[in-house]
């Protein structure tokens, strides 16, 4: 890693233990291995580096995104067919890689730590990680529901309930194993059963059968 890369691995990893305030751009730069003034040279400020943190999380979540090929929402219409199209296997597959990126991949996993740490004692980090893992979770699938809806692939229902009522156990689950090592085996188990339930509930062609 480049000096700017290894300042903001050593921060994220501080920030997700020790919480945003608790780090000062000393202890930072302690764990880099450079002396403030050079710290400086890079980042102008702690918060800058937080700042690079959530871009670089937004990046990452993007690709992430693309490489499992979920449909984006530029195109609504088209995103449901796709998600209509995914046989009971090929949903909780999707399901499932999702969630274990979010539960073991090393840069995501602090990402939510330290928002979930921090977002008691600042009020801006409690809105970064309301919007990201709140608003714009449950406004994309309001969206995707509703049209899942319309398309004929779910039964008529409340898309926004239909929304929280799959998104809250994903992140319960989420938090519930987020320190269990060795536990994936059980969290899956758990996450398959949420997925099938939700499908057996509100897929249009299960109640059709």
């Amino acid at each position: 890693m480049t000096t700017k890369e290894k300042i903001i691995d050593e921060a994220l990893t501080l920030f997700s233990t020790k919480g945003y305030q608790g780090t000062s751009v000393k202890n930072i730069a302690d764990a880099v291995g450079i002396k403030d003034s050079s710290l400086y040279k890079h980042y102008k400020s702690k918060k800058e580096i937080f700042d690079t943190i959530v871009l670089e999380m937004s990046m990452r979540m993007e690709g992430m995104s693309r490489g499992l090929g979920l449909p984006g929402e530029e195109n609504m219409e088209k995103a449901a067919f796709g998600y209509g199209q995914l046989t009971a296997e090929g949903l909780w597959e999707l399901s499932k890689n999702i969630y274990l990126y979010y539960l073991r991949d090393e840069f995501a996993a602090r990402f939510r730590r330290m928002l979930t740490i921090e977002q008691f004692r600042d009020r801006e980090i409690y809105e970064v990680y309301r919007k990201i893992f709140m608003e714009d979770s449950i406004t994309y699938q309001t969206q995707l529901f509703g049209e899942m809806i319309r398309q004929g692939i779910f039964i008529e229902a409340n898309p926004a309930a239909m929304a929280v009522n799959f998104y809250a156990p994903v992140y319960f689950l989420l938090n519930k194993y987020d320190q269990e090592w060795g536990r994936e085996d059980e969290a899956l188990a758990e996450l398959k059963q949420h997925v099938e339930e939700f499908g057996r509930i509100y897929l249009k062609r299960d109640r059709d059968a």
